[in-house]
């Protein structure tokens, strides 16, 4: 297989002429970017970087950052991004853990480069110092990596304890950025918006595949839902592979109109599950030639897929090109013991599979908890359907248990974002004396909606009784991670005033 450098030297002798990348005014053909990536080569070498060095990375999805992605391919480098909102404990961290020899940073980030400790013993580079790096003469660029050896470290997020870093090889990138290609259609020349960030697997994969077919990567540096449909309608953008959240802000927006937005032929999400409403939403509203689910993790690209979302809203489909999957009983400690068809358990995912990693980065702990005979323990929650499908429901940690029964939020927020005045909805359990647990929704409303018609609309849409929330609380935002994922622990953690319809389960 293919090193990672290489597959890009490959698609620039196809198609040196096609537009690679897009930032603002700059387009670059493949042959042109090559010419860049391969200054910025020379000047990593400058710095006394050598193969197998990683490097930390903070800065938003720009052209120089993606430079430097493909130039750590062709260098022997690991790429190792932070998000650029890290605070400079984080950074530090970062540094400490990874053993980084160089930094790379923007505006946005050097007050959490400089104040982080260990920053200063080591080279750093501003993104405007990379730019200038590639307007140097240099010559081209030879792939000095093989596909055994790592190309990058994600971390992953830590809600309580720190991140974990999760080291993958050249042939498990690939072998994911082939996956996407082949389980999203991709054609010759495809056009994505580039706005899932670079420390995150979406945006890491939508990367990747753009060079896998030629294709543009068209820089989104930080999401705005109208600058977004701007550049859907400037760039003729034709997929979009993005978290619920940002196509709830796209579709919501006013100056979102279908005609602005009729070069998308595909849509894809990952990252967290979409609601009944807004999959119903966007269907209505791009009328999408193929509309996919992706579930997976950074450990593990894809686990399962769904080709046709909207029709199955809650599905994720079957398992992926390169994966096998199971759902086990809860708490189980082997794989082979398996919940019947319909019954919640803990869902894991084959090692075996060309996109796997291979064991968390200087942590025995926490390979010891999700490694075990083979199998990768996700802690999602879900069950296999009477025909096969997979649906994800949850979080081990997030599962709702009231009365003695288990309670997927999932299920209880996608029948309530069915509701009109509905804008957002995320379902927590707070702690009760009798039940153990309520379910209680935080609801950001499109309207007047009180808790006494919102518990109507449960009751008629056919939910369980136990699964309906006993207390409602209207807030003006849903808190959520930088890439779209409800952070329930804040939800339980924060004061409020709350509305209840009733007080019998």
């Amino acid at each position: 297989m293919f090193d990672l450098g290489t597959s890009f030297l490959a698609s620039v002798e196809k198609d040196p002429g096609a537009l690679a990348v897009v930032d603002g005014d700059l387009h670059l053909t493949y042959a042109e970017w090559y010419r860049r990536i391969s200054a910025l080569v020379a000047a990593l070498d400058a710095l006394g970087l050598r193969k197998g060095d990683r490097v930390l990375t903070l800065m938003q999805n720009r052209w120089e950052n993606a430079s430097l992605h493909w130039a750590c391919q062709f260098a022997g480098l690991i790429v190792t991004p932070l998000n650029w909102r890290a605070k400079p404990d984080e950074v530090e961290y970062a540094l400490s853990d990874a053993e980084a020899k160089a930094i790379f940073y923007e505006d946005v980030t050097k007050e959490a480069v400089d104040e982080a400790p260990s920053a200063a013993s080591r080279p750093r580079l501003s993104a405007d110092d990379l730019a200038r790096a590639m307007e140097a003469d240099a010559p081209d660029a030879a792939p000095r990596a093989d596909a055994s050896d790592w190309s990058l470290m994600l971390y992953t997020s830590g809600t309580t304890s720190r991140p974990k870093g999760v080291p993958r090889r050249h042939r498990a990138e690939r072998a994911a950025a082939i996956a996407h290609v082949a389980q999203n259609l991709y054609r010759r020349g495809e056009r994505t918006l580039g706005v899932m960030p670079l420390y995150h697997t979406m945006g890491v994969r939508s990367l990747l595949a753009s060079s896998i077919t030629t294709g543009a990567f068209v820089c989104l540096p930080k999401f705005d839902a109208e600058r977004a449909i701007d550049l859907i309608e400037r760039e003729q953008i034709t997929n979009l592979y993005l978290v619920p959240t940002l196509y709830h802000d796209i579709v919501h927006h006013p100056a979102f109109t279908p005609t602005r937005v009729k070069t998308v032929t595909k849509l894809g999400f990952a990252g967290a599950p979409m609601t009944d409403g807004l999959l119903k939403k966007l269907q209505r509203a791009f009328e999408p030639e193929l509309f996919v689910n992706h579930y997976g993790s950074s450990e593990i690209y894809t686990f399962a897929i769904d080709q046709n979302a909207a029709a199955k809203p809650g599905s994720a489909g079957r398992a992926a090109i390169n994966q096998r999957i199971r759902v086990v009983k809860l708490n189980a400690s082997s794989p082979d013991e398996l919940a019947a068809p319909g019954e919640e358990g803990e869902i894991i995912a084959s090692l075996q599979g060309d996109e796997a990693f291979e064991g968390y980065w200087n942590r025995p702990d926490a390979d010891a908890k999700a490694l075990r005979q083979g199998w990768y323990f996700t802690g999602d929650t879900g069950f296999f359907d009477a025909d096969g499908d997979l649906f994800v429901t949850g979080r081990v940690d997030d599962m709702i248990i009231t009365g003695g029964e288990n309670v997927s939020p999932v299920e209880v927020e996608s029948c309530l974002s069915l509701h009109e005045q509905v804008a957002e909805v995320a379902v927590a359990g707070l702690p009760d004396e009798r039940w153990g647990q309520v379910v209680v929704a935080f609801v950001k409303r499109r309207g007047n909606v009180s808790a006494e018609e919102l518990d109507e609309f449960c009751r008629t849409s056919g939910l369980a009784n136990f699964r309906r929330p006993r207390r409602y609380v209207f807030v003006e935002a849903i808190p959520k991670s930088p890439v779209g994922k409800i952070l329930r622990r804040k939800l339980v953690a924060c004061e409020y005033e709350e509305e209840r319809p009733r007080e019998t389960q």
